[in-house]
This record gives C-alpha cells, sequence and structure tokens, in this order.
C-alpha cells in the first residue's frame, strides 16, 4: 500500500465510524481510500475547518473520528485545533495532516510539528507504510487514554511511496454521549480551568514517550548516533545500514527527556537529522545535549540519500542513471482546458490579475503570464477587494480575480460577502469547472454529487452571488473568447461590484466526450505564430507551420477563433 491508504486502512480497522476532510496533496488519498469502506461515513467538507469541526462533533457524539489536510490546510483549521486541545475527546479523534518538504505541490513548505508544539497535542510520524497503518490504529487508543486528538503527520515521500503491510480486522469502539458542559463549553469560566488538565497531560505524555514502543533504539558502532523520524530515517538506514546507532522517533511530540539523554550518552558523535526546522535539534539543546544539526543539514526543501551522505563527507551510492538527458516538463494546463481561453482575453487585455490556488493557478506560466498574484486559498476575493479600495479608480477598471469553483466554496464566499457589505467595484471570475481539479477529481457541493458520486445537493453559484447582493451576475463560455472579452469589459466599465461566472466542465471529466481533432491546412498558414500565444500543448510549429497534435487535441475550436487566416479546421 502507499502510506496514505494504509492510515486509511489504520483508520477503518481501529473502528472510525465518521470521516471529514478537504482534499490536499499530498493528503488527498487517505480519504479516498477511507471511502471504499462502506462502514465509514466519509464526506468532502467545505474546507479544513469544517471538516475538523465535524469530526470533533462525531468524537464528542461517542463515535471515533478523523480528519485529514495538508499543511496549509492545517492553518485553516487552526481555529477550532487549538480549542480541542483543552475540551479533549470523548471517543478517540485523530488528525491527519501531510507536508510537502520541496513543495511539489504547495505555496510553502512550513512545518506542522509548531503546530503541535504550540496546541500542546501528541504527533506520531511514520516512516513507512507499516507504521502508517499501525500509528493510526495507535492513535485512536491513545486518544482516548490521553483524552486528546492525535496527530499523524505524513509526508510526500511517505505518503506515496509503497511498502508491504499486512492487515487485520475491524474492531469498532462506541462511547456514550454525556452532558459535561465543564468540559466542552469553553466559555472563560470552563477554559480556565482546562489549561491546567492541558499542561498535565503534556506531562503524561512525555513520560509515555520514554518507554513507549513508537520510538526505539537502534544500536550499532558507538562512534556515531543519529536522531531522525520519518522520512530521513528510510534515508539514514539506506546510508549506514546497521553500522551506526539510531534513535528512531515515531512520537514526534512531545519528545522524551531522559530517553535521548541515554542514547547520547552511549554514542560518541550525534547528529540530529531532519527536514524542515530543527524542532528535535532544538529540544536536545534545550534538554542540555550537544548536537550537531542545521549547520550541516538545511531547513529549506526535501533531503535525500545523496544529499545527507555528502554533507557527511561519505561517497554516494553509484545509481542507474538515463543514458539520454530527459527534457524537462514544466506544468502547464491541459490541452483544451476551459481556463484557457478567459486567461487570454485578460492578458490580451493587460488586466491586472489576482490569482488563487488550483491548477488554474498554472495561468501564470509562459506564454500566457496572466497572474499578478497567488497567496492561499480565497485571498484573490479578499485581496481584490483591498486592491481596490487601497487605489480606488486607478485599479477598479482593469484589475479582476479568478477563483475556482471548489476554492470559491472553501474561502472565496466571505471575501465576497465582503465586496458586497463594504462595498468595492471588484470584478470577481468564478473559473466553474465542475470539479475539484488539482487533487485529481473530488467532488464539491456545486457539483451536485457527494463523495461517493451519488447525488447531492448543489450550490447554484448564481442564485449564491445574488442572494448576498451582487446584482451584476453572469454566466460566460470560456470556450467562445469574443463573449468572454464583452462580459469583462462591460463588468469591468460598471461602477458596481460584479460575478463573471466562467463557466465549461474540466475536459478531463469521464463525462466530457472530445470533439474530433482539429487539423491545420498548411497551404493556408502563414507562420504569424498567433495560434502559439494561447499556450495549447497540442499546437506546435514544425517546418515552418502550425501543426495540432491529434493525440492532444479535443477540438474546442479556440484555436480557429485566434487564426486570422482560417487555416484552423477539421
Amino acid at each position: 500500500m502507499i502510506g496514505n491508504e494504509a492510515v486509511a486502512r489504520g483508520l477503518y480497522e481501529a473502528g472510525v465510524g465518521v470521516m471529514s476532510s478537504y482534499p490536499g496533496t499530498p493528503s488527498t488519498e487517505i480519504t479516498e481510500f477511507e471511502a471504499k469502506y462502506d462502514e465509514v461515513y466519509c464526506e468532502w467538507a467545505p474546507n479544513e475547518k469544517v471538516a475538523m469541526e465535524a469530526a470533533f462533533g462525531a468524537s464528542l457524539a461517542g463515535v471515533r473520528s478523523a480528519c485529514a489536510m495538508k499543511h496549509v490546510g492545517l492553518n485553516v483549521a487552526a481555529d477550532p485545533l487549538f480549542t480541542i486541545s483543552y475540551t479533549g475527546v470523548n471517543a478517540g479523534m485523530v488528525i491527519c495532516v501531510a507536508d510537502d518538504p520541496g513543495m511539489h505541490s504547495s505555496q510553502n513548505e512550513q512545518d506542522s510539528r509548531h503546530y503541535a508544539i504550540a496546541a500542546k497535542l501528541p504527533m506520531l510520524e511514520p516512516a513507512d507504510s507499516t507504521e502508517a497503518l499501525r500509528f493510526a490504529k495507535e492513535a485512536f487508543k491513545l486518544s482516548e487514554r490521553f483524552d486528546a486528538p492525535f496527530f499523524i503527520r505524513m509526508c510526500t515521500r511517505i505518503a506515496h511511496s509503497q511498502s508491504a503491510v499486512e492487515t487485520g480486522e475491524r474492531t469498532c469502539s462506541a462511547k456514550p454521549y454525556v452532558k459535561d458542559p465543564a468540559k466542552y463549553i469553553m466559555m472563560p469560566a470552563n477554559a480556565k480551568k482546562r489549561h491546567p488538565v492541558v499542561e498535565q497531560r503534556t506531562l503524561d505524555l512525555t513520560e509515555f514517550a520514554e518507554t513507549c514502543d513508537l520510538n526505539r533504539e537502534e544500536y550499532g558502532d558507538g562512534e556515531i548516533g543519529i536522531i531522525t523520524s520519518g522520512t530521513c530515517y528510510q534515508y539514514v538506514k539506506e546510508i549506514f545500514g546497521d553500522s551506526v546507532s539510531v534513535l528512531k522517533l515515531g512520537m514526534i511530540n512531545p519528545l522524551p527527556i531522559r530517553r535521548i539523554k541515554d542514547f547520547s550518552a552511549k554514542v560518541k558523535k550525534l547528529y540530529v537529522i531532519e527536514e524542515l526546522d530543527p524542532i528535535i535539534e532544538t529540544h536536545c539543546k534545550n534538554i542540555g545535549v550537544e548536537v550537531i544539526g542545521k549547520e550541516l543539514f538545511t531547513n529549506i526543501g526535501e533531503f535525500s540519500q545523496g544529499y545527507i551522505a555528502a554533507q557527511l563527507g561519505m561517497p554516494e551510492k553509484a545509481c542507474v542513471s538515463a543514458d539520454t538527458a530527459i527534457p524537462n516538463r514544466p506544468p502547464m494546463m491541459c490541452a483544451g482546458c476551459p481556463h484557457r481561453g478567459m486567461y487570454y482575453v485578460l492578458a490580451k487585455n493587460k488586466i491586472t490579475v489576482l490569482g488563487d490556488i488550483g491548477c488554474y493557478t498554472l495561468g501564470a506560466v509562459p506564454p500566457l503570464n496572466a497572474l499578478d498574484m497567488t497567496l492561499c486559498m480565497g485571498a484573490s476575493v479578499s485581496g481584490l477587494h483591498g486592491f481596490n479600495k487601497a487605489l480606488g479608480a486607478e485599479s477598479e477598471g482593469k484589475t479582476v480575480c479568478v477563483i475556482g469553483d471548489s476554492t470559491f466554496m472553501h474561502s472565496g464566499m466571505t471575501g465576497l460577502v465582503n465586496i458586497a457589505y463594504n462595498g468595492s467595484n471588484s470584478t470577481v471570475i468564478i473559473l466553474d469547472n465542475s470539479i475539484t481539479g488539482m487533487t485529481g477529481h473530488q467532488q464539491n457541493p456545486t457539483t451536485g454529487y457527494n463523495i461517493k458520486g451519488d447525488p447531492a445537493s448543489k450550490v447554484s453559484l448564481e442564485a449564491f452571488c445574488s442572494a448576498i447582493g451582487i446584482r451584476r451576475v453572469r454566466v460566460v463560455d470560456p470556450y467562445n473568447l469574443d463573449e468572454c472579452e464583452k462580459a469583462v469589459k462591460e463588468e469591468l466599465a460598471a461602477n458596481e461590484p460584479s460575478v463573471i461566472i466562467s463557466r465549461r466542465p474540466c475536459v478531463l471529466l469521464k463525462s466530457v466526450k472530445a470533439k474530433p481533432a482539429l487539423k491545420v491546412d498548411a497551404d493556408k498558414c502563414r507562420s504569424c505564430k498567433k495560434c502559439m500565444k494561447f499556450g495549447c500543448p497540442a499546437i506546435s510549429i514544425k517546418n515552418g507551420k502550425a501543426r495540432i497534435d491529434a493525440t492532444l487535441c479535443v477540438g474546442c475550436e479556440v484555436c480557429m477563433q485566434l487564426c486570422p487566416f482560417d487555416a484552423i479546421g477539421r
């Protein structure tokens, strides 16, 4: 199993009853695999805050629950997180968070261990799929034992790599709900009494970390000792085998004290090898244990076997390499992507565009170069309001924001309410491709289907925008360039807030049937390359003439609208 599937299996075997998540790479598959078990209620929530609150509600009711998110999603869920630390749980609750060192699919590479420390909550970190399954099961037991939600911290490599696992049977555990206002109603008077409980729990968990088998020592040569966890443990074992002593930490918050001191006393030189921030290193130094860490190993990006070996002055192991150089394949929107038409119009008219998080972020790359900013989920809408309030008429007629349908449901709605309520003359373009695209085609509240693919309530974007006070709402087809350009110019010229819904389903959806591929009439082609300005990967120049790859083209006909010589057709 890949690590994410193993986590899902562990949750299942432990008797999880409710799981609520928002998709985010590299965490998405945890919930997708969990949804395959009919005994478990699974859902896609509008955002991570809602998902965590739903999981807490299920725990409160006495049913084991879980939620999953990527590291930046944990930012969104931070509000309930810190208070759930005070209330504790009824039935066990597990929070799966996946970090992304190297930023393979993220806008930053923050270290989620900081959240566990700040919220004073325990965190486990598996180093392979076997541990992912085991730790997920163990986390529920420990959650109920210590009256706290437990984190499972994954990262891209462990989440998506495969290793063998041994599966078990599902066991169910339920608790009765008992009303307990002093524990669960966090008014100041009650919260003050809960804080000492949290501090004592941290002491109890620290003592547990001293002897639990989630952490383990592997003794080898006493010359070198290494304290590590997660992916770095695998790298260390591949480099050294059993020749060095290793303290492998599976419970990374809270960290043990005596155990680390005892380990350090048995080796002559002690290293801490951890990706991102010096969490373990700082702890060691705080308890008086001298280690070598970030002076050798960077806190930026992913590590590798070769990098660690080089930093330790060791030769890199030989590896198999390709005989020929593999060309770079920069990310780009797919051939026939419905977002491309709208972006072409915005770039052509030199519109300032505040962007958001999703596959449409790729509108920032050449040749469109259409975006000016991308920050976080929903920030395009709120940012547009602030941008226009700051510059007024100077920006209102030439600045828009773009946001996807799923991202709009996640956190764009409140920004649009702000525009309507506080009255900025802003034009919001919702790129509605009828799916959550970037993370692999998950349903969302605008699609009309739930995580199982069953029919569900469908949010009408037009009705919602109108209901909150946006009077100018229009829908356009992004395959129609003239229609898009007319709408953008008219809404930017209007002296009130407006919304343009650019609606066309993602071309990769199974329900979307491609049209026959287009062809180029070489005799009519004048090599003007206007079709290349669109950035479609199906179009190239060969022997001085435009050429369309029939294996990529979906027949969207947008390039036909760009060719001034009618050289493109069927």
